[in-house]
């Protein structure tokens, strides 16, 4: 038995919950720093790429998930603008700065009876089903895992209890996230555990990066700009 199908099969579905947190893929409305370098149209297609690599991840881990979406046109997202996630619950980004957003939707999700919940966002091609299932497998034990992702941020973070403080008084973007969090699961007691680091892909030389060693997301489009 493999370690993905091991950890698959030691999740409970009802007490764990995903919150993506997603935009809806319209032109210069996505991946701005990649569009400085790709241009918009090719920026736009490697969203698009992306999640859909996502979406096939949190289908494979079979987690549950909700999808919350950013700059939607009303309170409730709109089907069209949901159609990517038509497996999963989807709702709207509340107002606020990042963090209060996550701690947001962390809330709602505890409130809801989940016992173990992880958030993502859609800019990392290398998440598997296998980093979800190990992410809750981990909170078994631990109170907060992290995947560490190679700018210094990270591309999931999951506890087992609300824990605001770990979204307060950060430079949200910047490469000292993942260490102020950290510090700040150190001061406050609680155990982590790291999943294996991931590069996220929000720039044109992110995305370079990737295409030296992967397949070029979005194809040639992409490709063709960098």
């Amino acid at each position: 038995m493999s370690n993905f199908t091991a950890a698959k099969q030691a999740l409970k579905p009802a007490d764990c919950h995903l919150l993506v947190f997603a935009r809806v893929p319209a032109l210069g409305r996505v991946k701005s720093r990649l569009a400085a370098g790709v241009g918009q149209p090719a920026a736009l297609a490697v969203y698009r790429e992306l999640l859909a690599i996502t979406n096939t991840s949190i289908v494979e881990a079979g987690v549950p998930a909700t999808v919350w979406l950013a700059d939607t046109a009303a309170a409730e997202p709109t089907a069209a603008e949901a159609r990517e996630w038509a497996a999963h619950a989807a709702c709207c980004q509340p107002e606020g700065d990042l963090g209060e957003r996550m701690t947001a939707a962390f809330a709602a999700a505890f409130a809801a009876g989940a016992g173990r919940v992880a958030i993502i966002g859609t800019d990392c091609p290398g998440l598997r089903a296998s980093h979800l299932t190990e992410a809750f497998a981990a909170l078994e034990t631990a109170d907060v895992v992290l995947g560490p992702a190679t700018d210094g941020g990270y591309y999931l973070l999951g506890l087992r209890e609300p824990r605001p403080e770990l979204f307060q008084n950060k430079t949200w973007s910047t490469d000292s996230v993942l260490a102020d969090t950290l510090a700040d699961a150190q001061r406050l007691g609680l155990r982590a555990a790291l999943l294996p680091e991931l590069r996220d892909v929000d720039t044109a030389q992110d995305l370079a990066a990737w295409n030296a060693t992967h397949p070029a997301l979005a194809g040639s489009l992409a490709a063709d700009n960098l």
